[in-house]
């Protein structure tokens, strides 16, 4: 389970950027992004009886706005992969048009940067499931952090244990679980042939 990205030449892990590496976190990014943008829509008649039924809970929904900077960096696994893929994505949900406007891009940066921070605390060295739902869950936690500070201030103190919990608790599972799920499925496809991400070991799968 504990995955490395490493240079087959020296040992230790390849984190610079090359072009195909950019073109295809640009393509994860902006493909999130859209599913972003109809996230935008659906959440709504979901999260209004979540919220009925106990304040807070509607975070239970934030996975969807999550799960692009962890795709992406288990795909690239370079060093501000996750922050890009954040950050693109919340971009074109801001360009299409939403209900938050320009700070929908503020989001993607808090986001994204949760999620960075735990790839970068392993050295961009471990990419496996426990990784990616640490890496989900911190940017659950940012997206809950920067929530309450921009939409819910002054909130009561059960609502913000509940909005928290409920954020990182999605991030974890949607951001982390499945998006490491989805890249191993791509991965037995062959479709990630060019990336480490695509050479899984025959053990590890």
């Amino acid at each position: 389970m504990n995955e490395r990205s490493t240079d087959t030449t020296a040992g230790t892990p390849a984190l610079r950027w090359r072009v195909v590496d950019i073109v295809v976190a640009s393509v994860l990014a902006t493909a999130a992004g859209l599913v972003f943008v109809v996230w935008n829509i659906a959440s709504n008649p979901i999260g209004a009886p979540l919220t009925a039924l106990l304040p807070g809970l509607q975070a239970l929904l934030a996975g969807g706005w999550l799960f692009a900077g962890v795709l992406t960096a288990l795909v690239i696994r370079k060093p501000g992969a996750a922050l890009y893929g954040e950050l693109v994505a919340a971009t074109v949900s801001a360009l299409v048009g939403n209900q938050w406007g320009v700070l929908t891009i503020e989001s993607g940066l808090v986001q994204g940067l949760g999620a960075e921070l735990v790839f970068a605390v392993f050295l961009y060295r471990r990419w496996g499931l426990p990784v990616a739902v640490l890496a989900g869950a911190a940017a659950g936690l940012a997206l809950a952090v920067n929530d309450l500070i921009l939409w819910y201030p002054g909130s009561a103190n059960t609502f913000a244990v509940i909005y928290t919990v409920s954020a990182i608790v999605s991030g974890a599972l949607v951001a982390g679980l499945l998006s490491w799920f989805a890249v191993r499925g791509l991965a037995r496809t062959g479709a990630l042939s060019r990336f480490a991400s695509g050479r899984i070991a025959p053990d590890a799968r």
